[in-house]
């Protein structure tokens, strides 16, 4: 590891320069102790290996974590002010709801909205 040369601008400010390799290794780092961080405060969740398989071969994320957190599409629904229908059609990837459902349901699910966006074109439709 090389060492840093550390320069004071003008201003006062101190800079830091680094081999760019020496500072992706500290990225890398700083962004594993951040997800460490989140999963042991409970921010984050893993997925056990029979959970990540059952995820993809559900038809959309949604039916994943609806059935993960326990909820039927009823209650879910009924939570997020939709009809069951229409949100058993989205579980189908028939229908597609605008943001602001998603957002809805990535916090009634605990899940990022991006959780629950289809990997592929095919799950879209």
């Amino acid at each position: 590891m090389n060492k840093p040369h550390i320069f004071r601008t003008p201003g006062g400010e101190e800079l830091v320069v680094m081999a760019r390799e020496e500072y992706e290794e500290l990225q890398d780092v700083a962004v594993a102790a951040t997800r460490a961080r989140d999963l042991a405060e409970g921010r984050e969740e893993l997925l056990a290996s029979d959970e990540v398989d059952a995820l993809l071969h559900a038809p959309t994320p949604l039916v994943f974590w609806r059935k993960k957190r326990g909820l039927t599409q009823t209650a879910l629904a009924a939570d997020i002010g939709v009809s069951q229908n229409f949100l058993s059609d989205m579980e189908r990837g028939k229908a597609i709801g605008d943001v602001v459902l998603y957002a809805k349901l990535a916090r009634r699910l605990d899940v990022s909205i991006e959780d629950l966006v289809p990997d592929n074109e095919e799950q879209a439709r």
